[in-house]
């Protein structure tokens, strides 16, 4: 049984400032018991904004230092990926619990020799948030429920004009974090890893069994469409993964299309509504905006809820693992390789 975290107060460090950290720190803010004590970045103006922002004391622009300087119980990592592996090590090295942002490391190889490392010195949780999202967390447990029957077939479409804009504009993600121009592996890497994991979720251990990607937007460095074919690996059911986030006329956040037929019927989640195929009038309506903020905190909670009670995360870094190869897998099955 993992250790349990007695404390009234649970106090937690933050590396990262940057464009979702507010998320993150709002999720801190919704669980009692909580004290955010430190943040860090190397933006030192960054990291004082989000410090006044949020009513945090501590303001540093090295983790070492704000590791040694403040007693911290849990560390939430919120920095680029390549940063990820050091951050958990050093954390591990001063007792420190850790959840860190999705990808855990680049490669896979890297994520096992990490957790190798860390061993069961401290918890350690992937902050991979899409299976906490309601309208995905409602598919999940209609299926669950057996609305639908048998599972036998499931398509999740993603659309999203994330890496295109007008003439003369920035395309929206590109805005908010420009080095994913430069990404070799950009949308099953960055974007798609979500869904499978979502899907894992929903319909259990999957395999890639074809898959077909390519880049329409010749300004980036990686893929930004893709077709991923997978099979479940209990019960058989195919499972298709179908984006492009280089699609002109979509918004510029991704929105998602489901269809998972059953032997008794179909659940559709189409953006922001759900509801069975035999019953279309009868349907689900979910505020996507607050969706987004939830599954930040709902991810949270659920750390918080592991590190005080002994339990599993739902995002444990052995079970995001199997997210990574999955990933990995879709990219070697696709022979992707960046010009």
């Amino acid at each position: 049984m993992p250790t349990t975290l007695k404390k009234p107060i649970i106090r937690v460090g933050v590396a990262g400032a940057g464009a979702i950290s507010q998320f993150h720190l709002i999720g801190w803010g919704e669980v009692e018991g909580i004290e955010v004590v430190a943040i860090c970045d190397p933006d030192i103006a960054r990291a004082q904004a989000r410090a006044e922002e949020f009513g945090i004391p501590g303001v540093y622009t090295d983790v070492a230092e704000m590791l040694s300087a403040e007693s911290l119980d849990a560390l939430d990592i919120i920095t680029p990926v390549g940063s990820h592996a050091p951050l958990v090590r050093l954390a591990a090295d001063h007792g420190v619990h850790v959840v860190c942002q999705k990808p855990m490391t680049p490669t896979v190889a890297e994520a096992e020799e990490l957790i190798r490392d860390i061993g069961d010195r401290v918890r350690f949780c992937v902050h991979e948030n899409y299976r906490f999202r309601p309208h995905y967390a409602e598919v999940r447990q209609w299926v669950t429920e057996g609305r639908i029957g048998e599972l036998q077939h499931v398509r999740l479409t993603m659309r999203s004009a994330s890496m295109v804009a007008a003439e003369g504009e920035t395309p929206f993600l590109l805005g908010r974090q420009p080095y994913l121009a430069e990404f070799p592996r950009l949308l099953i890497f960055e974007m798609l890893i979500h869904q499978m994991d979502a899907l894992r979720a929903m319909v259990g251990e999957l395999e890639v069994t074809s898959a077909t990607v390519s880049r329409t937007n010749p300004t980036l460095k990686g893929e930004d469409t893709g077709v991923i074919v997978m099979r479940q690996c209990e019960g058989g059911a195919s499972v298709v993964l179908d984006a492009n986030i280089s699609a002109m006329g979509y918004p510029p956040l991704p929105t998602d299309r489901l269809e998972v037929i059953g032997s008794r019927d179909t659940v559709i989640m189409d953006r922001d509504e759900i509801y069975l195929v035999s019953d279309p009038d009868n349907r689900k309506k979910h505020d996507l905006k607050a969706n987004y903020q939830a599954c930040f905190s709902g991810l949270i909670a659920s750390f918080v809820k592991g590190l005080r009670e002994g339990t599993p995360f739902p995002t444990d870094r052995l079970d995001n693992l199997e997210t990574l190869r999955l990933m990995e897998s879709a990219y070697e099955v696709s022979g992707w390789k960046p010009s």
